[in-house]
């Protein structure tokens, strides 16, 4: 009888140590952006009424779920007055041997990781476009998330729209992580 509770013990500390719930958390983290907390000129848009220098934040990232091949980071403003949010920053087929993405490398091209898609925004062109919420408006949510994927490419080019480029991402996506930061003027 003791051994079979000694053995019972053991299959059970080895199912709850490889539990999902012992993984060590996929985080995203950036020296510009701090979850909760507004965001810098720096990363603001410069146009529409805007004046900030549109910089692309630095990312960083760690603890990707077991098979991830690639990454995608999307920037999201949730409360655009358009009906469905606004898109300001999509990348995808970041490799999965990359776990940062530096300051500007979203407006600068030559920045990124090699294989790595800047697609296009709700701005209508490929790259970062930093918050420019209407002025008076309330202060709006943008949502930074690295995603991690089961596939080493997404099939999409520079030219794939946001929704389908978030569409691909959502059917291959193995694990997230955010940052959500708030901006008003």
């Amino acid at each position: 009888m003791k051994k079979i509770k000694k053995i019972a013990w053991i299959v059970l500390s080895l199912v709850l140590c490889s539990s999902p719930a012992f993984a060590k958390d996929f985080t995203l983290s950036s020296p510009q952006l701090k979850d909760g907390a507004s965001m810098e000129m720096t990363q603001v848009f410069n146009s529409f009424g805007c004046s900030g220098e549109n910089v692309s934040p630095e990312l960083h990232w760690k603890n990707a779920p077991k098979g991830t091949k690639s990454f995608a980071i999307t920037m999201y403003d949730p409360d655009a007055p358009t009906g469905s949010g606004w898109w300001h920053w999509v990348m995808f087929n970041i490799p999965a041997n990359v776990n940062s993405i530096s300051l500007g490398a979203g407006t600068d091209m030559s920045k990124l990781p090699k294989g790595t898609v800047s697609s296009v925004t709700d701005f209508g062109a490929p790259g970062y476009g930093g918050a420019c919420p209407p002025e008076g408006d309330k202060a709006h949510r943008y949502i930074v998330k690295i995603v991690a994927l089961g596939v080493d490419t997404l099939n999409l080019d520079a030219n794939a729209m946001p929704a389908y480029v978030g569409f691909n991402v959502n059917s291959a996506k193995l694990g997230e992580a955010t940052i959500e930061v708030k901006y008003a003027r």
